[in-house]
């Protein structure tokens, strides 16, 4: 006759079934990591302090070429990495796996823009309004701007980087500069320019010169 010990599972046996069940599947833990999307929330929120991967290297003491590998997904980033990122952009570590809120949406009031005058050289005047608050990836920037008559006064001189420009002319007439070219652009035409060529704006005629200029940048 069988005794009540002979229906007992070892105790051995019993921890070897609860590790088993324990175990998490690698292959899960890197989808998860895949859904967070960590490193496009990185790269999201060094764009928006137009930050190079060199300036936020710096300041983590991580080096530019890890940082690159880290937001296009190539390599795992370790908790005390991202705490370190997380401590130069003043963020609590939840940061890179709460769930985002798609946006779908958004309005920017007219009120709420802020006309900024920039100096290039002296007499230099260009006058910018960002819209690049309403762009939740800041790898595109959209903005207004107004070129002011009067020949070198309105002179603009776009920065260099890898990427495209797009200039749609409001209104006025608009001279754009670039190596063995000039173009007049009128009210009404669109222009698109690799943006890493070496390019200047100047307003043409007695008129200001409005545009909508996006710029986007390369990931």
């Amino acid at each position: 006759m069988a005794t009540a010990a002979n229906n007992i599972t070892p105790i051995s046996d019993v921890e070897e079934i609860e590790l088993d069940a324990a175990v998490v599947d690698p292959a899960r833990v890197e989808q998860q990591i895949d859904e967070k999307m960590i490193g496009e929330r990185i790269r999201a929120m060094r764009l928006r302090r137009s930050m190079g991967l060199v300036e936020l290297g710096r300041l983590t003491g991580l080096s530019a070429s890890f940082l690159s590998q880290l937001e296009t997904g190539r390599v795992v980033p370790t908790i005390r990495n991202l705490a370190r990122i997380a401590m130069v952009f003043e963020k609590d570590l939840s940061c890179f796996f709460q769930p985002e809120r798609r946006v779908t949406f958004r309005r920017l009031a007219k009120t709420d823009r802020i006309p900024i005058t920039r100096k290039q050289k002296q007499g230099s005047r260009f006058i910018s309004e960002s819209l690049g608050s309403l762009i939740p990836d800041r790898h595109l920037v959209p903005c207004l701007a107004e070129f002011l008559p009067g020949g070198d006064v309105c002179e603009f001189t776009p920065k260099v980087f890898t990427g495209t420009e797009f200039v749609y002319l409001l209104a006025g007439t608009l001279e754009l500069q670039a190596p063995n070219r000039v173009q007049l652009l009128e009210a009404g035409d669109v222009c698109w320019i690799d943006a890493s060529t070496p390019r200047q704006y100047l307003c043409h005629g007695t008129d200001r010169a409005r545009a909508l200029i996006v710029t986007e940048h390369t990931k």
